[in-house]
């Protein structure tokens, strides 16, 4: 049991939201209250409880940098126990394995200015986790293209890149646009070259929804 959730509440769930995912991002109709609806009917809690735990799911896959589905804004008010079962139902129903930061992250944004007055003691000797990761299998030239393509300039920003490697090459990190994660290809037209403060904003920004749009209208090579 998770806060009164059976794990197959939170599965159920799971699945639902991550279909309507895989709707959204191929353009296909769906109406949200019809599988709140039919969650609703099954396991005998509210349509309301349902739309809810949709917000839980998007504030996770919002934590692990992915996209949520427009109009489930994240919603933070989760417990722990939810957070990691949602996080290891994402990896079951998906067939990847990922490392488990979710509760570490939440731990992080739910201490207070008040706590953090006393400098914390920390880990002298870290334990470390050996924990198994699913990897895609990328194409290297892809990414040397649109790096060359990029010709040293954020394609998202237009700044120049912040700094240079070891080599002398401007730095710039490639981000799918439709994540991989998501059944993103790796593919010029799905990729572009960014700064390292733009990737992270388009994994983790408030805004990032509206900055994948501003890609789609900068970079003519990009399709949805």
């Amino acid at each position: 049991m998770n806060d009164g959730w059976k794990d197959e509440e939170i599965r159920a769930s799971v699945e639902a939201y991550l279909d309507m995912l895989h709707k959204e991002r191929n353009n296909q109709p769906f109406v949200k209250k019809q599988y709140y609806r039919e969650l609703a009917a099954k396991f005998g809690r509210t349509e309301k409880a349902f739309e809810y735990r949709m917000l839980n799911i998007s504030y996770v896959l919002s934590l692990k940098g992915r996209d949520w589905i427009f109009g489930l804004k994240p919603a933070r008010n989760v417990g722990t126990n939810v957070a990691a079962e949602i996080e290891q139902q994402l990896d079951f129903i998906e067939g990847k394995k990922s490392a488990p930061t979710v509760v570490f992250d939440m731990t992080v944004k739910k201490i207070t200015p008040e706590e953090l007055r006393q400098k914390p003691v920390g880990n002298v000797r870290p334990q470390t986790t050996l924990t198994e990761v699913t990897q895609f299998s990328r194409d290297p030239a892809v990414k040397a293209w649109v790096l060359q393509e990029a010709n040293g300039k954020c394609e998202c920003c237009g700044q120049p890149a912040p700094f240079v490697d070891p080599y002398g090459s401007p730095f710039l990190e490639v981000h799918h646009v439709r994540q991989l994660a998501d059944g993103g290809a790796d593919v010029i037209s799905n990729a572009v070259a960014v700064c390292p403060n733009c990737h992270r904003e388009l994994h983790y920004g408030g805004g990032a929804k509206t900055l994948v749009e501003k890609l789609y209208d900068m970079v003519s090579r990009l399709r949805r």
